[in-house]
């Protein structure tokens, strides 16, 4: 998310954001926050032309710095801002609902897992039940009766 966006949704203007963050800039590691180039700075712009209520991109000297969830989560905890910490306990809620829904799926999947192998052994067993009905339900053609009486041409 860009640091405007995080800003808006915890409360703070955007620079009050960036200098909470540089302040504690040792909370954020490269994987959390990142910066801008040029270029992706201008694809940016060039997606948000049409809106005029965008700030995105506003200030040309300033290139904007993007955050990961955990960058986002790290965020949330170092501002003071009522909704900051709203906002926190929120995603934190999130990842366990989201940690609980995994764990629910990994039980699913082990189940489907354990149906599926005695699906398995029950196809052996009805291949080999269906292999023994199979005679009984083509049964052998009978042999051709001996034909009684004289046939001429028969010796």
């Amino acid at each position: 998310m860009l640091d405007s966006d995080l800003a808006r949704l915890y409360g703070v203007p955007t620079k009050v954001f960036n200098q909470t963050v540089r302040r504690n800039i040792d909370r954020f590691p490269s994987d959390f926050r990142l910066q801008l180039t040029d270029d992706e700075r201008a694809n940016l712009r060039s997606q948000t032309v049409t809106s005029k209520n965008s700030r995105r991109g506003q200030h040309g000297k300033y290139l904007p710095f993007v955050y990961t969830e955990h960058g986002a989560i790290m965020a949330a905890t170092i501002l003071r801002s009522s909704r900051a910490v709203a906002m926190s306990v929120y995603v934190v809620r999130a990842f366990v609902q989201m940690r609980d829904a995994q764990l629910t799926n990994a039980v699913v999947l082990k189940r489907l897992a354990q149906l599926d192998k005695k699906l398995l052994e029950h196809d052996v067993v009805l291949q080999d039940v269906v292999e023994k009905l199979l005679p009984l339900l083509n049964p052998p053609v009978p042999p051709p009766k001996p034909r009684i009486g004289f046939h001429p041409g028969s010796l």
